[in-house]
């Protein structure tokens, strides 16, 4: 590894999101010489960076690109226009995405895991690091999450491991393939297919394509484990080079899962014959730690060990992260924003806390939930709490008029199958009509893959 690079000098444009900061500071680790900017820079980021005595620039401008850059690190959320991006165009600088600068000074030569799909990804790459944590490895990992037994989403080390959350979104804005493109698979994980990211992708076809991309890289001496549930999982493997593994229920698949028990904060089941536990809810949870054990299994890890580890893993983040209890009142927060990872949620939720009231407070932020492609899904998903707040759509000038979520539309529905439903303007509106409404047992989930306002402690602070 080398040592003295201080003569290279890397440069991050939007270096506070979560993998460039990592990144960042691994670069730093490594010897050479980080800056970066962001618009937006605050804690916890702005002081792991400032930590690793890494300058950052707050805004974007022209002047921030250091005299004598070797090359510049651009985030994916840039865009032409961007009056800093369009200096390094200008000057005709040496600029790279985040992925390829993995791909170049991190994954060459690594055993790359790499969990994929449209749910389930930030779980199973955590499982999967932990299980090798737990087992004596000391794994790299890039998680787009933060696993609650690592306290963190990124780590560089000397292991030959490194575990990625592969996400399909794309690259950057001179890069529309998806990102995990860039990761030099040797083991990947399918957990599901279904359609999202409605800015980028015109349809599921679309989104298969991206996939079939990916596995057509995949070395003849990897391995592909796909949900064997999930036809269009199944579909994008037709003709991949490299083995593939189905995973699932079904009496086609090579690794079987069977014998699910269901408990309040437990679930157990079998795969190949082994036993396993976690403590967590929910079925599609025990599909994730089942791509977890077939990818450690393959690897080179036992059984005995691998059960181990699951039982020891504490989740993650915003996964069903109970946030406090006031007057008899739980709090769960959630990063679902897809109408099947709403459902899930609300399933395992009541699965938790059976005889509880459930309230589903849904912000519909993400490219996709504000559009009304899934509205009819987004709906049937809603439907399985008792009580359900929505939020006005956040920036709906992002989304054509006759594309735009019809909130009025949903709630009426929801309505209709007896539901207490309500829209909300913002979080503190959905706080004061929701706390006079509110009894002790009951849970609250909140559904948003953003801040919501900070609705989770105006909720605590108001039940208090």
């Amino acid at each position: 590894m080398p040592t003295d690079q201080s003569h290279r000098h890397f440069h991050f444009i939007g270096i506070c999101g979560t993998a460039m900061g990592a990144v960042a500071a691994a670069m730093k680790d490594r010897g050479y010489t980080v800056t970066g900017s962001d618009q937006n820079v605050y804690p916890p980021m702005s002081d792991f960076l400032a930590d690793k005595g890494i300058p950052i620039t707050v805004g974007n401008s022209p002047n921030n690109i250091p005299e004598g850059v070797s090359l510049v690190v651009i985030g994916n959320a840039m865009s032409r226009g961007n009056v800093e991006l369009e200096e390094v165009l200008d000057c005709k600088l040496a600029y790279t995405s985040l992925p390829e600068l993995l791909k170049d000074e991190f994954l060459k030569g690594k055993r790359n895991i790499v969990a994929t799909g449209t749910h389930g990804k930030t779980t199973t790459s955590s499982m999967v690091t932990h299980i090798l944590k737990f087992n004596g490895h000391d794994p790299s990992y890039m998680i787009g999450g933060i696993p609650l037994d690592l306290g963190q989403g990124g780590k560089f080390t000397d292991s030959d491991f490194f575990v990625l959350e592969g996400d399909e979104y794309d690259t950057a804005f001179f890069d529309k393939r998806s990102k995990f493109i860039h990761y030099l698979p040797e083991v990947v994980i399918v957990n599901n297919i279904e359609f999202d990211h409605a800015d980028i992708f015109e349809d599921i076809d679309d989104i298969k394509l991206s996939f079939k991309r990916m596995l057509n890289i995949v070395p003849r001496n990897g391995v592909v484990f796909v949900n064997g549930d999930d036809s269009d999982a199944v579909d994008v493997t037709v003709g991949c080079p490299a083995p593939v593994i189905k995973v699932g229920m079904n009496d086609q698949c090579e690794h079987c899962l069977k014998d699910m028990v269901f408990r309040s904060g437990l679930s157990l089941f079998t795969l190949n014959g082994c036993k396993y536990e976690i403590p967590m809810d929910g079925e599609f949870n025990v599909r994730n730690a089942a791509m977890a054990v077939s990818a450690s299994l393959f690897v080179g890890l036992e059984e005995s060990g691998i059960a181990k580890a699951l039982a020891d893993f504490s989740g993650v983040a915003r996964r069903q992260e109970f946030r406090g209890e006031e007057s008899g009142v739980k709090i769960i927060d959630d990063f679902g924003h897809h109408p099947t990872a709403i459902g899930s949620t609300i399933d395992a939720i009541r699965q938790r806390y059976e005889g509880s009231r459930i309230w589903a407070l849904f912000e519909p932020r993400s490219n996709t939930s504000r559009r009304n492609l899934m509205q009819d899904q987004l709906e049937f998903a809603l439907s399985k709490a008792d009580g359900i707040f929505i939020s006005e759509v956040p920036d709906p000038e992002k989304v054509p008029s006759d594309e735009l979520l019809n909130i009025d539309s949903v709630i009426e529905s929801l309505r209709t199958k007896g539901k207490i439903a309500f829209q909300g303007s913002d979080s503190d509106d959905i706080v004061e009509k929701l706390i006079p409404l509110t009894e002790p047992n009951d849970v609250i989930v909140i559904l948003s893959n953003g801040e919501f306002g900070g609705i989770h402690t105006k909720l605590l602070q108001g039940l208090r």
